[in-house]
């Protein structure tokens, strides 16, 4: 049987689609496996984990070698253990004898590099690293605020809304459960607070663009596209997040909700309705490829992308491990593809070994 490990910095993450995907593993011919990178011996490369028994409907702690499949759902923070296993995801992705669903891909920063130069050009926002608090704040013009985010991860967290005002410079952030904002009363003080923010993390920041609907919510098209059997991209479904009123982002961890896209685009005018499918499609269509070019292989990619009042399109986010809860709420009838889509798609790399294969994986591990 073939045997398919998936790849997590934390057991209790993702439980049950982890549980879901592992009890559709025996149909296709799959030992499912599940492990935290970190309980490899380094010695005798065996690991510590858990194996899915299908006679028990659950995980079972087991002793074994590296899976020939790996899928890697490890979201990697600034902490020591972070650090350690993104080391040893680098050393298996270096390993002849082991595929990866997908490479994953670079920080925003070197994603932004690599696609300004493509035909998705048009949809990006205007990106630039965070250097210094001097920099940034001769770039923050009274009504021009600016967007801070992390480069690399997330999933909404540490996200800062910057906009000068007069002398004052107002920062806000949305948390789980609220709102947070702070005034400073001078360029001195914000630059202390921003010194202190970015000093152990690389930040980006752009343009803010209003991206909110009539409710003055933030939302976002969330698209989440997977390879299909046949090594083919699809389109799994599609769902518009949400976030409260007077947010900055529309991610569902910091309190976002979900309607289906079906719901949101019969609110436009037909004409404005047909002018954003065909933006989307084109989207969908050259976005993987353009990816690919440059990039080793992907299996799945959650697009956000952001819409403003008058039509103008906007890619805010591209990730290489996209949750499903947006598809899962919205469009219930996709749950089996869903919990498949990485069973197919490993039968596929397993029947095609060379196909997928590509070196030089380093620079994909930050997502």
């Amino acid at each position: 049987m073939l045997s398919f490990g998936i790849m997590t910095l934390n057991k209790r993450s993702e439980q049950s689609y982890f549980m879901e995907l592992a009890r559709r593993a025996n149909e296709y011919n799959i030992n499912c496996f599940r492990f935290v990178p970190s309980d490899i011996n380094p010695i005798t490369e065996r690991i510590t984990g858990d194996f899915y028994n299908p006679a028990s409907d659950g995980w079972e702690p087991a002793e074994f070698t590296a899976p020939e499949i790996l899928y890697d759902r490890c979201f990697y923070g600034n902490d020591s253990h972070s650090k350690q296993c993104m080391s040893i995801v680098n050393w298996l992705k270096a390993r002849s004898d082991i595929q990866f669903l997908g490479y994953g891909l670079p920080n925003k920063l070197e994603l932004y590099e690599i696609l300004s130069c493509t035909n998705i050009s048009p949809y990006l926002l205007k990106t630039a690293p965070y250097t210094d608090a001097d920099r940034f704040l001769d770039c923050l013009l009274p009504d021009h605020p600016l967007i801070l985010k992390p480069a690399s991860g997330s999933q909404g967290h540490g996200i800062y809304y910057i906009e000068k005002t007069g002398k004052n410079i107002l920062v806000k952030t949305d948390k789980k459960n609220a709102q947070v904002s702070r005034s400073f009363e001078s360029a001195e003080k914000a630059a202390g607070w921003l010194n202190n923010l970015t000093a152990k993390r690389q930040y980006l920041f752009q343009p803010y663009v209003n991206l909110s609907n009539k409710e003055e919510q933030p939302f976002d098209i969330r698209i989440l596209l997977q390879k299909d059997m046949n090594g083919t991209w699809k389109e799994l479904g599609r769902g518009i997040r949400a976030g409260r009123n007077g947010g900055i982002v529309s991610n569902l961890s910091t309190g976002g909700s979900n309607i289906s896209f079906e719901d949101w685009i019969i609110e436009y005018p037909s004409s404005l309705r047909s002018f954003l499918c065909d933006e989307l499609y084109d989207i969908i269509d050259t976005l993987p490829a353009a990816l690919e070019r440059k990039l080793p292989p992907l299996f799945e990619i959650g697009i956000d992308i952001g819409v403003e009042n008058n039509g103008s399109i906007w890619i805010l986010d591209i990730n290489s491990k996209p949750g499903r809860k947006t598809i899962l709420n919205s469009q219930p009838e996709k749950k089996e593809e869903l919990y498949t889509a990485p069973l197919h798609y490993a039968k596929f790399l397993a029947a095609n070994k060379e196909l997928e294969r590509s070196t030089n994986h380093e620079k994909t591990i930050s997502n």
